[in-house]
């Protein structure tokens, strides 16, 4: 595990890229996911994987969190679950005749909700607080969740039998969604011969971090300046899926404070200190996708959020680069979100 504490956003660039080329070596192929992943992280925000079985979603957050150094858990979500599954509860114990907290799974680092549509919405209501607050309230009693605290939900888009659609009021507490897509050809044999070769399906990554240096990383975030221009480019996205005549909804200001923070990750994944309008572009779709509320004829005719996102974004003129802070740096290509749903 390295000692390294960042404090200068300009110096996360070479530790994601260190940190790519350890989770590659479990998550084929996946790089732009994984940096996209990592960014959520970084900008202490909530990640939905949403994608068809086997396309390593639980693989995904279990890497990351073992090359961050984070306590990790699973929670399986199923109908009978229940809020004490999640939070824990207060036992009596018959030896001393008193009460104690026995916390649930969501004090870790990184929690992963698998298949959180699965439960009803009363237990999914339990992760709100958590999710929003970084804290649990359980029989009157609030209790702080560990720092870092980062949520990762993952949904089946293609089985919608037995399962509670998540409301808006959740489903706007995620930073991003994105999905996974299926590998390329060889990256899936490459991914058949690791494992042939390791002899076990359990994969071990080495932490680069611990708890610790993860928070570090993202206070630095924290200091990656944001203009005025690239502001109000922000504030133009934004308001742009609200003026789209295909969306009866569009994205809220907390879309803003999430494109404003992804924006910030990026920037500092990018070794720069300051955010450039090619950062916001980057992390429109990925930040905004699940806030949209369509209308009801673009629904039925098929069309993705994604899709108005990007008509927003091209219809919106950016700020030249050099309103956006001091020299032009390198800026990490947008996504491509063609192959994983949206």
């Amino acid at each position: 595990m390295t000692d390294l504490v960042v404090t200068d956003p300009r110096s996360v660039g070479q530790l994601t890229d260190e940190m790519l080329d350890r989770l590659e070596t479990v998550i084929v192929g996946k790089r732009d996911l994984l940096r996209l992943v990592l960014a959520a992280v970084f900008a202490d925000g909530h990640v939905l994987l949403e994608d068809v079985p086997g396309v390593a979603k639980t693989a995904t957050a279990r890497a990351v969190a073992q090359c961050c150094g984070l306590d990790f858990s699973r929670v399986q979500f199923t109908p009978d679950l229940i809020p004490a599954d999640i939070t824990g509860a207060t036992v009596f114990d018959p030896a001393n005749s008193s009460t104690e907290f026995r916390p649930g799974p969501v004090f870790a680092n990184l929690v992963l909700g698998d298949e959180i549509n699965r439960a009803p919405p009363k237990t999914q209501s339990a992760l709100l607080e958590a999710m929003e607050e970084r804290q649990v309230t359980v029989d009157g009693d609030t209790r702080a969740l560990p720092s870092p605290f980062v949520v990762f939900g993952t949904q089946n888009p293609i089985e919608s039998e037995g399962t509670y659609p998540l409301p808006e009021a959740q489903l706007d507490r995620f930073l991003i969604r994105t999905g996974i897509g299926y590998p390329q050809h060889d990256d899936e044999v490459d991914l058949i011969l690791r494992r042939a070769e390791r002899g076990t399906d359990a994969a071990v990554i080495d932490p680069m971090l611990n708890a610790e240096a993860t928070r570090a990383v993202q206070l630095a975030v924290e200091k990656v300046y944001v203009s005025a221009p690239v502001a109000h480019y922000i504030v133009d996205i934004v308001d742009g899926t609200r003026q789209n005549p295909r969306t009866e909804a569009g994205a809220s200001p907390r879309g803003s404070l999430a494109l404003l923070k992804m924006g910030r990750a990026w920037a500092a994944m990018g070794g720069r200190n300051y955010v450039l309008p090619d950062d916001v572009k980057a992390m429109a779709v990925p930040a905004l996708s699940h806030r949209l509320l369509l209308m009801p004829d673009q629904w039925v005719r098929g069309v993705q959020p994604f899709e108005v996102i990007n008509e927003v974004v091209e219809m919106i003129p950016a700020p030249p680069p050099t309103d956006a802070g001091e020299d032009i740096g390198s800026v990490p290509q947008p996504l491509s979100f063609g192959d994983a749903p949206q």
